[in-house]
């Protein structure tokens, strides 16, 4: 299942890391729809029924445009039919934060949106699940495996190019409500399910539909040319995914900080002791985010890694790094 995310990319950091090729082969990002940028805050820790960002065809906004087309909007995470009748959408009974991929053809919360192609991508960067763990709910942070260091840093002629950190991309449906009183039509997701994999199956039974790759992504936001069933088999689960334990500080939906990501050690009683450095990184952290705004404990882990020093979690403290040392020079530039 997925209950909890994070997403903490400014709006045009996420544009440019879903950056695609059209039909042409011309190199896009995909713009935000008018005003959703707005309605998006970043957060290290996002619960049902906040918004996030999700990619689909442009053609569900613009008719005369190729369904191949991307834009993203900001929706509500949990389903609303468009045939909701009660005028306030919090009444909503039944629970659409998640869909189970096995039984999505039999429930019409989910049936009629996928029969009329409202398949979208959630985009986050990373969700997690928790396992219990010396009788305490302990919570991981998954998230894809992270580019190396050197691919990162690569020099490149293009400054649009995304060097960042690779966005999860969830594979979901969306609706949109209308309220009675002719308010504002409310766009809402969930995401689909699928049994856990091998990867992950020690600390779940069921995790995310996870789209791995651009090509799986095209055939599913492309309703127009790929079938409903040609675009399921595009649903089930993947090995290509890393994680690591975080503080159970992430376990209060109220707390949205650095340290929710970060790696801990497990067995530790207490938090590690952040060094200078650290306590430096992470309020770079904090004051960057937009204005708008084994199988039973493993640690530091990557399905795909070989060595110790490939796993994602480093390459992803790298990126961090990488990122403190440009803003400092930024800075130095500056002054």
């Amino acid at each position: 299942m997925c209950g909890r995310t994070a997403c903490t990319l400014a709006p045009d950091d996420i544009s440019k890391a879903c950056a695609y090729r059209d039909n042409q082969g011309k190199r896009k990002k995909p713009e935000w729809r008018n005003g959703d940028s707005d309605k998006y805050k970043p957060s290290y820790n996002k619960s049902p029924q906040s918004n996030s960002p999700v990619l689909l065809s442009r053609n569900h906004f613009e008719k005369d445009v190729d369904t191949s087309e991307r834009v993203i909007a900001s929706m509500r995470w949990g389903l609303i039919p468009s045939w909701f009748s009660e005028q306030d959408p919090r009444k909503m009974q039944y629970n659409t934060t998640n869909c189970r991929s096995d039984t999505i053809m039999e429930k019409t919360l989910y049936k009629g949106p996928l029969l009329k192609g409202k398949r979208c991508v959630i985009l986050a960067n990373g969700f997690y699940e928790w396992k219990r763990h010396n009788e305490e709910k302990q919570p991981y942070y998954i998230y894809f495996p992270q580019p190396k260091e050197e691919k990162m840093s690569e020099e490149t002629d293009d400054s649009s190019e995304w060097k960042g950190c690779r966005l999860l991309t969830m594979a979901g449906l969306f609706d949109c409500w209308e309220p009675h009183d002719g308010g504002d039509p409310l766009y809402s997701y969930t995401v689909i399910t699928v049994n856990a994999s091998k990867c992950m199956n020690w600390l779940h039974d069921r995790m995310p539909a996870i789209l791995d790759g651009d090509e799986a992504i095209q055939k599913w936001l492309n309703f127009g040319e790929v079938s409903t069933q040609e675009a399921l088999q595009l649903i089930h689960p993947i090995e290509n995914i890393a994680f690591h334990p975080v503080s159970t500080r992430v376990n209060n939906s109220r707390n949205n900080t650095p340290e929710c990501i970060i790696p801990i050690e497990l067995g530790v009683k207490k938090e590690p002791t952040l060094s200078a450095s650290s306590k430096r990184m992470f309020e770079w952290l904090k004051s960057k985010s937009p204005k708008k705004e084994e199988p039973d404990s493993p640690g530091l882990q990557s399905c795909s890694a070989k060595t110790p020093k490939q796993t994602s979690a480093g390459l992803m403290h790298q990126w961090l790094k990488k990122e403190e040392r440009e803003v400092t020079a930024k800075k130095l530039k500056l002054n």
